[in-house]
Protein backbone atom coordinates (compact mmCIF):
# COMPACT_ATOMS: atom_id res chain seq x y z
CA UNK A 1 0.00 0.00 0.00
CA UNK A 2 1.37 3.43 -0.87
CA UNK A 3 1.26 6.49 1.78
CA UNK A 4 2.17 10.03 1.21
CA UNK A 5 2.94 11.67 4.47
CA UNK A 6 2.28 15.91 4.12
CA UNK A 7 2.13 18.65 5.88
CA UNK A 8 5.94 18.46 7.99
CA UNK A 9 8.96 20.24 7.19
CA UNK A 10 10.34 16.87 5.80
CA UNK A 11 13.32 13.81 6.80
CA UNK A 12 15.24 13.89 8.53
CA UNK A 13 13.88 15.87 11.00
CA UNK A 14 15.57 19.37 11.42
CA UNK A 15 12.78 21.26 12.67
CA UNK A 16 9.83 19.83 15.34
CA UNK A 17 7.73 17.45 16.93
CA UNK A 18 5.58 16.68 13.19
CA UNK A 19 8.89 15.83 11.52
CA UNK A 20 10.37 13.66 14.37
CA UNK A 21 7.25 11.94 14.03
CA UNK A 22 7.63 11.37 10.33
CA UNK A 23 11.13 10.33 10.83
CA UNK A 24 10.05 7.58 13.63
CA UNK A 25 7.37 7.00 11.43
CA UNK A 26 9.54 6.27 8.26
CA UNK A 27 12.24 4.22 10.08
CA UNK A 28 9.29 1.96 11.81
CA UNK A 29 7.09 1.47 9.17
CA UNK A 30 9.05 1.52 5.87
CA UNK A 31 8.59 -2.20 5.19
CA UNK A 32 4.79 -2.26 5.80
CA UNK A 33 4.15 0.65 3.18
CA UNK A 34 5.51 2.31 0.06
CA UNK A 35 5.76 5.44 1.30
CA UNK A 36 6.21 9.33 -0.22
CA UNK A 37 7.11 12.50 2.42
CA UNK A 38 6.82 15.62 0.77
CA UNK A 39 9.61 18.61 2.25
CA UNK A 40 9.86 21.82 1.63
CA UNK A 41 12.63 22.12 -0.70
CA UNK A 42 13.34 26.04 1.14
CA UNK A 43 14.05 23.97 4.41
CA UNK A 44 17.34 21.84 3.30
CA UNK A 45 20.33 23.07 1.30
CA UNK A 46 21.06 21.41 -2.12
CA UNK A 47 23.51 18.60 -0.53
CA UNK A 48 20.93 17.70 2.48
CA UNK A 49 18.44 16.77 -0.04
CA UNK A 50 18.04 13.04 -1.14
CA UNK A 51 16.04 10.85 -3.04
CA UNK A 52 14.81 9.10 -0.15
CA UNK A 53 15.34 7.99 3.34
CA UNK A 54 14.90 5.17 5.06
CA UNK A 55 13.37 3.75 2.46
CA UNK A 56 11.14 6.18 2.03
CA UNK A 57 10.68 8.17 -1.00
CA UNK A 58 11.35 12.00 -0.61
CA UNK A 59 9.76 14.78 -3.01
CA UNK A 60 10.53 18.33 -2.65
CA UNK A 61 8.23 21.30 -2.85
CA UNK A 62 9.58 24.68 -3.93
CA UNK A 63 7.50 26.27 -0.71
CA UNK A 64 7.89 27.29 2.73
CA UNK A 65 6.05 24.44 5.29
CA UNK A 66 5.41 27.13 7.86
CA UNK A 67 3.68 30.31 7.40
CA UNK A 68 1.20 31.89 5.25
CA UNK A 69 2.94 29.49 2.57
CA UNK A 70 1.87 26.69 4.61
CA UNK A 71 -1.70 26.96 3.11
CA UNK A 72 0.14 26.07 -0.37
CA UNK A 73 2.93 23.73 0.64
CA UNK A 74 -0.15 21.43 1.79
CA UNK A 75 -2.45 21.76 -0.60
CA UNK A 76 0.44 21.24 -3.46
CA UNK A 77 1.95 17.98 -1.51
CA UNK A 78 -1.74 16.84 -1.08
CA UNK A 79 -2.64 16.87 -4.95
CA UNK A 80 0.69 15.00 -5.45
CA UNK A 81 0.40 12.25 -3.01
CA UNK A 82 -3.23 11.37 -3.96
CA UNK A 83 -2.37 11.48 -7.98
CA UNK A 84 0.46 8.78 -7.18
CA UNK A 85 -0.79 7.31 -3.33
CA UNK A 86 -3.36 4.81 -1.92
CA UNK A 87 -4.13 7.50 1.17
CA UNK A 88 -3.19 10.11 2.26
CA UNK A 89 -1.56 11.42 5.95
CA UNK A 90 -1.95 15.13 6.50
CA UNK A 91 -0.47 16.44 9.69
CA UNK A 92 -1.92 20.01 11.07
CA UNK A 93 -5.17 21.70 8.99
CA UNK A 94 -3.67 24.59 7.13
CA UNK A 95 -4.07 22.98 4.19
CA UNK A 96 -7.44 21.55 5.02
CA UNK A 97 -9.46 23.81 3.92
CA UNK A 98 -9.46 22.69 0.31
CA UNK A 99 -11.24 19.03 1.41
CA UNK A 100 -14.52 19.94 0.71
CA UNK A 101 -13.35 20.42 -2.91
CA UNK A 102 -10.49 17.87 -3.27
CA UNK A 103 -13.01 15.13 -1.71
CA UNK A 104 -15.19 15.66 -4.81
CA UNK A 105 -12.56 13.94 -6.90
CA UNK A 106 -10.99 11.57 -4.75
CA UNK A 107 -12.21 8.50 -2.61
CA UNK A 108 -8.87 7.63 -1.60
CA UNK A 109 -8.18 7.95 2.23
CA UNK A 110 -7.24 11.24 3.75
CA UNK A 111 -6.25 10.82 7.50
CA UNK A 112 -5.54 14.45 9.27
CA UNK A 113 -3.47 14.70 12.46
CA UNK A 114 -5.35 18.13 14.01
CA UNK A 115 -2.02 18.60 16.05
CA UNK A 116 -3.92 21.11 19.08
CA UNK A 117 -5.97 23.50 18.76
CA UNK A 118 -3.99 25.75 16.80
CA UNK A 119 -6.62 28.74 16.15
CA UNK A 120 -6.46 29.35 20.38
CA UNK A 121 -2.80 30.03 20.38
CA UNK A 122 -2.65 34.09 21.34
CA UNK A 123 0.47 34.50 18.82
CA UNK A 124 -2.49 34.69 16.02
CA UNK A 125 -4.35 37.92 14.86
CA UNK A 126 -8.39 37.56 14.77
CA UNK A 127 -8.20 36.51 10.95
CA UNK A 128 -5.97 33.90 11.22
CA UNK A 129 -7.27 32.38 14.15
CA UNK A 130 -11.43 32.13 12.37
CA UNK A 131 -8.94 30.66 9.19
CA UNK A 132 -7.67 28.21 11.11
CA UNK A 133 -10.56 26.93 12.90
CA UNK A 134 -12.45 26.56 9.48
CA UNK A 135 -9.45 24.58 8.58
CA UNK A 136 -10.03 22.64 11.54
CA UNK A 137 -13.83 22.32 10.84
CA UNK A 138 -12.75 21.38 7.76
CA UNK A 139 -10.81 18.60 8.44
CA UNK A 140 -12.50 16.88 10.62
CA UNK A 141 -16.12 16.92 8.65
CA UNK A 142 -14.09 16.04 5.68
CA UNK A 143 -11.09 13.55 6.52
CA UNK A 144 -12.09 9.61 6.36
CA UNK A 145 -10.10 9.54 9.86
CA UNK A 146 -9.16 12.14 12.74
CA UNK A 147 -5.93 11.52 14.77
CA UNK A 148 -5.71 13.65 18.23
CA UNK A 149 -2.81 13.55 20.29
CA UNK A 150 -4.41 13.85 23.85
CA UNK A 151 -7.37 12.90 25.48
CA UNK A 152 -8.66 16.06 25.70
CA UNK A 153 -8.23 16.37 22.14
CA UNK A 154 -10.23 13.57 21.40
CA UNK A 155 -13.24 14.89 23.78
CA UNK A 156 -13.33 17.79 22.36
CA UNK A 157 -13.60 16.28 18.52
CA UNK A 158 -16.55 14.37 19.75
CA UNK A 159 -18.32 17.54 21.15
CA UNK A 160 -17.84 19.80 18.78
CA UNK A 161 -17.33 17.86 15.22
CA UNK A 162 -19.36 14.68 16.66
CA UNK A 163 -16.43 12.29 15.36
CA UNK A 164 -14.86 9.71 16.85
CA UNK A 165 -10.63 9.75 16.58
CA UNK A 166 -7.98 8.32 17.23
CA UNK A 167 -5.71 8.97 20.03
CA UNK A 168 -2.46 8.32 18.92
CA UNK A 169 0.67 10.26 21.16
CA UNK A 170 4.23 10.93 20.73
CA UNK A 171 7.43 9.24 21.08
CA UNK A 172 10.51 10.00 23.37
CA UNK A 173 12.94 7.20 23.15
CA UNK A 174 14.92 8.66 20.50
CA UNK A 175 16.35 10.69 23.33
CA UNK A 176 19.45 9.67 25.91
CA UNK A 177 21.32 10.54 28.45
CA UNK A 178 25.00 12.32 27.41
CA UNK A 179 26.92 11.94 30.84
CA UNK A 180 29.01 15.46 30.58
CA UNK A 181 32.67 15.72 30.33
CA UNK A 182 35.08 18.66 31.87
CA UNK A 183 35.51 19.78 27.89
CA UNK A 184 31.74 20.59 28.00
CA UNK A 185 31.73 22.82 30.61
CA UNK A 186 34.12 24.54 28.98
CA UNK A 187 31.70 25.69 26.54
CA UNK A 188 28.69 25.49 29.17
CA UNK A 189 29.78 26.53 32.57
CA UNK A 190 26.11 25.56 34.29
CA UNK A 191 26.74 22.37 33.59
CA UNK A 192 28.65 22.36 36.98
CA UNK A 193 25.79 23.61 38.88
CA UNK A 194 22.28 22.77 39.64
CA UNK A 195 20.52 24.28 36.77
CA UNK A 196 16.94 24.48 35.76
CA UNK A 197 16.07 23.65 31.63
CA UNK A 198 13.76 24.61 29.47
CA UNK A 199 13.38 24.31 25.57
CA UNK A 200 10.91 25.63 23.39
CA UNK A 201 9.38 27.82 20.73
CA UNK A 202 9.75 31.18 22.59
CA UNK A 203 6.04 32.00 21.82
CA UNK A 204 3.46 33.73 24.39
CA UNK A 205 1.46 30.39 24.71
CA UNK A 206 4.45 28.88 26.09
CA UNK A 207 4.39 31.36 29.17
CA UNK A 208 8.51 32.54 28.54
CA UNK A 209 7.78 35.41 29.99
CA UNK A 210 6.35 33.97 33.05
CA UNK A 211 8.96 31.62 33.61
CA UNK A 212 11.80 34.60 33.25
CA UNK A 213 10.46 36.42 35.16
CA UNK A 214 9.67 34.15 38.49
CA UNK A 215 13.74 33.14 37.93
CA UNK A 216 14.75 36.59 37.32
CA UNK A 217 14.18 36.91 40.92
CA UNK A 218 15.77 33.42 42.47
CA UNK A 219 19.88 34.53 41.55
CA UNK A 220 21.04 31.78 43.53
CA UNK A 221 19.15 29.37 40.59
CA UNK A 222 20.21 29.00 37.04
CA UNK A 223 18.04 29.00 34.80
CA UNK A 224 19.30 27.89 31.00
CA UNK A 225 16.67 28.50 28.08
CA UNK A 226 17.21 26.94 24.49
CA UNK A 227 14.69 28.87 21.69
CA UNK A 228 14.67 30.99 18.57
CA UNK A 229 14.80 34.35 20.37
CA UNK A 230 14.56 36.03 17.16
CA UNK A 231 12.00 34.98 15.10
CA UNK A 232 9.49 37.37 16.74
CA UNK A 233 9.49 40.53 18.06
CA UNK A 234 7.86 38.62 21.39
CA UNK A 235 11.53 36.85 21.72
CA UNK A 236 13.89 39.59 20.92
CA UNK A 237 11.49 42.00 23.79
CA UNK A 238 12.16 39.13 25.95
CA UNK A 239 16.21 38.55 25.39
CA UNK A 240 16.87 42.70 25.46
CA UNK A 241 14.87 42.77 29.16
CA UNK A 242 16.56 39.17 30.52
CA UNK A 243 19.84 38.64 28.94
CA UNK A 244 21.85 41.12 31.51
CA UNK A 245 20.76 38.71 34.39
CA UNK A 246 23.90 36.35 34.83
CA UNK A 247 21.99 33.43 35.83
CA UNK A 248 19.81 33.48 32.94
CA UNK A 249 21.69 31.63 30.12
CA UNK A 250 19.27 32.39 26.74
CA UNK A 251 20.74 30.20 24.11
CA UNK A 252 20.08 29.91 19.95
CA UNK A 253 18.52 27.01 18.86
CA UNK A 254 20.11 23.44 18.87
CA UNK A 255 19.37 20.96 16.51
CA UNK A 256 22.22 18.53 17.08
CA UNK A 257 20.25 16.13 19.12
CA UNK A 258 23.51 15.40 21.25
CA UNK A 259 24.45 18.94 22.23
CA UNK A 260 20.53 19.24 23.56
CA UNK A 261 20.55 15.48 25.03
CA UNK A 262 23.62 16.79 26.84
CA UNK A 263 22.18 20.25 28.44
CA UNK A 264 18.67 18.74 29.05
CA UNK A 265 19.91 15.55 30.46
CA UNK A 266 22.09 17.05 33.11
CA UNK A 267 19.78 19.36 34.62
CA UNK A 268 18.44 19.36 38.12
CA UNK A 269 15.01 19.35 36.76
CA UNK A 270 13.22 21.01 33.64
CA UNK A 271 10.38 23.51 33.25
CA UNK A 272 7.24 22.99 31.01
CA UNK A 273 5.43 26.53 30.09
CA UNK A 274 3.61 25.48 26.86
CA UNK A 275 -0.61 26.36 27.55
CA UNK A 276 -1.97 25.22 23.87
CA UNK A 277 -1.67 22.29 22.09
CA UNK A 278 -1.89 18.26 23.03
CA UNK A 279 0.62 16.13 23.94
CA UNK A 280 3.50 18.29 23.51
CA UNK A 281 6.92 16.67 22.53
CA UNK A 282 9.39 18.19 24.64
CA UNK A 283 7.61 17.61 27.84
CA UNK A 284 7.57 13.80 27.33
CA UNK A 285 11.20 13.63 25.93
CA UNK A 286 11.97 15.42 29.07
CA UNK A 287 10.21 12.54 31.05
CA UNK A 288 11.71 10.01 29.34
CA UNK A 289 15.10 11.55 30.80
CA UNK A 290 13.95 10.99 34.10
CA UNK A 291 13.49 14.51 34.81
CA UNK A 292 12.00 16.14 37.77
CA UNK A 293 9.20 18.53 36.15
CA UNK A 294 7.69 21.83 36.74
CA UNK A 295 4.81 22.41 34.77
CA UNK A 296 2.16 24.88 33.66
CA UNK A 297 -1.04 23.79 34.88
CA UNK A 298 -3.74 23.12 31.98
CA UNK A 299 -5.11 19.79 31.44
CA UNK A 300 -3.21 19.04 28.49
CA UNK A 301 -0.12 18.52 30.39
CA UNK A 302 -2.00 16.87 33.56
CA UNK A 303 -2.78 14.43 31.45
CA UNK A 304 0.11 13.61 29.77
CA UNK A 305 1.64 13.21 33.31
CA UNK A 306 -0.64 11.33 34.77
CA UNK A 307 -0.55 14.38 37.21
CA UNK A 308 2.75 12.88 38.89
CA UNK A 309 4.82 16.71 37.96
CA UNK A 310 4.71 19.86 39.93
CA UNK A 311 2.55 22.12 38.75
CA UNK A 312 2.10 25.97 38.65
CA UNK A 313 -0.54 28.23 37.90
CA UNK A 314 1.33 31.23 37.47
CA UNK A 315 4.36 33.51 38.37
CA UNK A 316 3.89 33.76 42.00
CA UNK A 317 3.45 29.84 42.45
CA UNK A 318 6.69 29.64 40.19
CA UNK A 319 8.64 31.56 42.10
CA UNK A 320 7.98 29.84 45.61
CA UNK A 321 8.18 26.29 44.11
CA UNK A 322 11.34 27.02 42.62
CA UNK A 323 12.51 29.01 46.03
CA UNK A 324 11.84 25.67 47.66
CA UNK A 325 13.02 23.61 44.92
CA UNK A 326 15.02 20.99 46.87
CA UNK A 327 12.24 20.49 49.48
CA UNK A 328 10.21 18.44 46.75
CA UNK A 329 10.06 15.26 46.17
CA UNK A 330 12.47 15.07 42.68
CA UNK A 331 13.84 11.60 42.83
CA UNK A 332 10.70 10.15 42.96
CA UNK A 333 8.49 12.53 40.44
CA UNK A 334 11.26 11.75 38.40
CA UNK A 335 10.86 7.90 38.67
CA UNK A 336 7.27 8.34 38.23
CA UNK A 337 7.51 10.35 34.97
CA UNK A 338 9.92 8.27 33.55
CA UNK A 339 8.01 5.19 34.23
CA UNK A 340 5.00 6.90 32.55
CA UNK A 341 6.93 7.55 29.72
CA UNK A 342 8.46 4.24 29.19
CA UNK A 343 5.12 2.41 29.25
CA UNK A 344 3.49 5.24 26.91
CA UNK A 345 5.49 7.12 24.72
CA UNK A 346 7.62 5.17 22.70
CA UNK A 347 8.26 5.69 19.31
CA UNK A 348 7.43 1.62 17.80
CA UNK A 349 4.16 1.93 19.96
CA UNK A 350 3.17 5.03 18.04
CA UNK A 351 3.83 4.02 14.73
CA UNK A 352 1.95 0.53 14.89
CA UNK A 353 -0.98 2.93 16.16
CA UNK A 354 -0.60 4.89 12.54
CA UNK A 355 -0.24 1.91 10.59
CA UNK A 356 -3.31 0.50 12.24
CA UNK A 357 -5.05 3.67 11.11
CA UNK A 358 -4.30 3.41 7.84
CA UNK A 359 -4.93 -0.17 7.37
CA UNK A 360 -8.15 -0.42 9.45
CA UNK A 361 -10.49 2.47 8.92
CA UNK A 362 -12.94 2.68 11.76
CA UNK A 363 -16.51 4.53 11.86
CA UNK A 364 -16.10 8.03 13.00
CA UNK A 365 -19.49 9.62 13.17
CA UNK A 366 -21.02 9.05 16.66
CA UNK A 367 -24.45 10.46 17.67
CA UNK A 368 -24.58 14.01 19.63
CA UNK A 369 -24.76 13.94 23.41
CA UNK A 370 -27.59 16.33 24.60
CA UNK A 371 -25.44 16.59 27.94
CA UNK A 372 -21.68 16.26 27.18
CA UNK A 373 -19.46 15.07 29.46
CA UNK A 374 -16.98 17.55 29.13
CA UNK A 375 -18.52 21.15 26.89
CA UNK A 376 -16.58 22.52 24.55
CA UNK A 377 -16.66 25.87 26.98
CA UNK A 378 -15.14 23.40 29.64
CA UNK A 379 -12.14 22.61 27.39
CA UNK A 380 -11.58 26.09 25.48
CA UNK A 381 -10.92 27.23 29.62
CA UNK A 382 -8.74 23.75 30.40
CA UNK A 383 -6.77 25.07 27.11
CA UNK A 384 -5.57 28.16 29.12
CA UNK A 385 -5.63 27.61 32.64
CA UNK A 386 -5.48 24.13 35.00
Amino acid sequence: MTLGIVGTVGVPAKYGGFETLVHHLVIHLHDRFDMTVYCSKKAYDEEERMDEFNGAKLEYIPLNANGAQSIFYDLWSLILALRTCDAALVLGVSGCIFLPIIKLFTRKKIMVNIDGLEWRRPKWGRFAKRFLLFSEKMACKYADEIITDNRILKEYVKIRYSRDSRLIEYGADHVAQVQKRPKDAIRYPFLNKKYAFKVARIEPENNIHIILEAFSKLPYQPFVIVGNWNNSQYGKDLKARFDKFKHIYLLDPIYQSEELNLLRSNAHFYVHGHSAGGTNPSLVEAMFLGLPIVSYDVIYNRVTTNNQAIFFENGIDLYQIVGNIDFQPLAQVAENLRLIAERKYTWKKMAMLYGDVVENPQPTIVPKRKQPALSIRTLQRYSQSG
